[in-house]
């Protein structure tokens, strides 16, 4: 059988010598939560087959369970090669959604908490190099608790609204690979656009003295930045460059970069390869700059769904053609919307020059939640503990890919019963996002209510452009928003319509998905050219406004019921291909 998604699924930090576990799995669902008291941990496999990387809700598991499925076990044999005995076993998980135990021969080797970041374990001590091993994972997923981030996945048996079919378990790749004892675990990378300098902080599996690193950055294939230093988990270490090449839209211009740690006797131990962007993302009062220049957004909602894979991708190919889709349509970019990307898709955002605003699926934890007043429980804690965890994994993931230009670590948040509360949670998460990447500005709850950010973001979505400019323009002469009460008072951040449209069109050959199939302010539009009207009067609209840095169109696809996509589900166009790039393609007034 071929492998499904057999691409290594971590291009900015790539080994060679790896191993694919994607496949055919065997699994046993565990509605009683007992399986481990079972023994289920030690199963030498089970009758069912699943096909992983896709959750068991995905027609491509080859399963197709819809109902909710709150444990499950899963378990493949693996054997780890014999010449990696001088090396650390390293398992990783692209992303496990939600709780993540993993045991080998039996042995549980660790335990993760989060549904989208990625992690790792280190089996070397579980296994026999050269023999065979019984791999099981057991999966714990409620998406009924409030405790965990869940982003759209429905917490009723059918998909309503703007919540979908659930994903449980394994949904990205599963991969085997050897690193020596004191490798290089992971290294940030940071451009300096203004000081033609990238700054490489590393982080080793271990430190030993005398070790070194050499990081040699290549354009076109030429070196024109090289430099050997002592090597120390978290030193900064930079590489001034021959050659400067901005990274942009325009020019999605990738370094080729080499990592290459010595041990004291000089001998290569362990070599890395990756890539880099030269780029600035800034912010001067209320504008915008990307490398200096001043910039308007013109992004797309993306959710990140699909038809057969639900929250996986069936193939690389269709990760490269969601951006392809959206740039044919006129965007320059995205925000992804409650759902934490593979790091294939920013890989494609990187080589295309696609911008994207990275957020979390910040639904499902209590304190985000619509009109949440459960902010003094115990699952309240426990959410916030999971949520912070999680976050940081994800920008610590994700953080050197120069195609992310904004963090959101929230959605549409509501103080609920205690707004001092509310607002010292926020502001914390803008302070731990700005710890880990200072680098680009942080919408910490995107559309509402602003505690502490960069960036002052709405959500208005209007039926005609003359309802859409008294929301975004006040008689008073105020900044929208959704409650002032509850926010905190506007001080020049640059401002954002990033979620606006939203009109379901369904064309005359397609039918409704399903009998609550819905799109916003309930109109009725009969063909393309009424879909295109609407949408190009806001659009105008907005791009008059001299004080406004960008929009958000919702959304780039249909997903299930919610029908207001400018494609179809199955990503075949709605519109003759060209209309839309006309109108999502106009530049601002002070472009013009």
């Amino acid at each position: 059988m071929t492998i499904p998604r057999p691409e290594y699924p971590r291009p900015q930090f790539e080994r060679f010598d790896w191993i694919n576990l994607n496949g055919p799995w065997t699994y046993q669902f565990d509605f009683g939560c007992s399986g481990k008291e079972r023994g289920l941990l030690r199963s030498t496999g089970f009758d069912d087959k699943i096909i992983v990387p896709f959750c068991p809700e995905s027609s491509l598991s080859g399963v197709g369970h819809k109902d909710f499925i709150n444990s499950m076990f899963y378990h493949r044999k693996i054997t780890v090669p014999a010449n990696w005995a001088s090396k650390k076993a390293i398992l990783h998980f692209g992303a496990v959604d939600y709780e993540c135990e993993v045991a080998v021969n039996g042995k549980t080797v660790g335990i993760h908490y989060g549904g989208s970041s990625s992690f790792e374990f280190d089996i070397t001590d579980a296994v026999t190099f050269g023999q065979e091993a019984d791999l099981v994972v057991r999966v714990f997923d409620d998406t009924r608790s409030n405790t965990q981030a869940k982003g759209k996945q429905c917490s009723g048996y059918k998909s309503v609204g703007c919540s979908y079919t659930r994903v449980t378990g394994i949904w990205q790749t599963v991969w085997l690979e050897p690193v020596d004892n004191n490798g290089l675990k992971n290294c940030r990378i940071i451009p300096d656009l203004d000081n033609n300098s990238f700054v490489f902080i590393p982080k080793f599996y271990a430190d030993q003295q005398g070790k070194t690193i050499e990081i040699t950055v290549k354009a076109e294939g030429k070196i024109v930045g090289t430099t050997m230093a002592k090597a120390t988990s978290g030193t900064p270490v930079t590489v001034k460059l021959d050659k400067t090449i901005p990274w942009s839209p325009e020019n999605p211009f990738l370094y080729d970069i080499t990592y290459n740690v010595k041990n004291q006797d000089g001998k290569s131990i362990d070599q890395v390869n990756a890539y880099g962007g030269l780029r600035k993302i800034h912010i001067e009062g209320d504008k915008i700059f990307l490398n200096n220049k001043r910039i308007f957004l013109r992004l797309v909602l993306d959710q990140g769904y699909y038809e057969d894979g639900i929250w996986t991708a069936p193939t690389d190919e269709a990760l490269k053609k969601d951006i392809e889709l959206s740039m044919e349509a006129g965007f320059n970019g995205a925000r992804l919307h409650q759902k934490v990307f593979e790091e294939r898709f920013h890989y494609w955002a990187d080589k295309l020059g696609y911008l994207t605003w990275g957020e979390s699926a910040s639904w499902g934890v209590s304190a985000f939640s619509h009109g949440s007043n459960g902010m003094q429980t115990v699952e309240f804690w426990k959410s916030m503990a999971n949520f912070t965890q999680e976050w940081k994994e994800i920008l610590e993931r994700d953080a050197s890919h120069p195609s992310i230009i904004a963090w959101s670590p929230a959605n549409e948040t509501w103080p609920g019963n205690n707004l001092q509360l509310h607002r010292r949670i926020m502001t914390e998460l803008y302070d731990l996002t700005k710890l880990i990447d200072p680098t680009r500005p942080c919408n910490e709850t995107s559309g509402y209510h602003h505690a502490k950010t960069d960036l002052w973001t709405v959500h208005f979505y209007r039926p005609n452009a003359e309802e859409l400019k008294k929301a975004l323009v006040p008689e008073d002469g105020g900044i929208p928003s959704r409650n002032r009460d509850w926010e905190i008072g506007y001080t020049g951040q640059p401002y954002i319509n990033d979620e606006f449209g939203g009109f379901m069109f369904i064309p005359p050959e397609r039918s409704k998905f399903a009998d609550n199939t819905w799109g916003y302010h309930g109109l009725d539009l009969k063909n393309e050219d009424e879909l295109c009207q609407k949408i190009e009067e806001q659009v105008d609209l907005m791009i008059s406004l001299p004080n406004l840095s960008g929009y958000c169109y919702t959304q780039l696809t249909d997903i299930e019921q919610e029908q207001n996509g400018i494609y179809n589900y199955d990503r075949t166009p709605k519109v003759t291909p060209g209309k839309l790039a006309k109108i999502f393609g106009k530049k601002p007034s002070y472009e013009q």
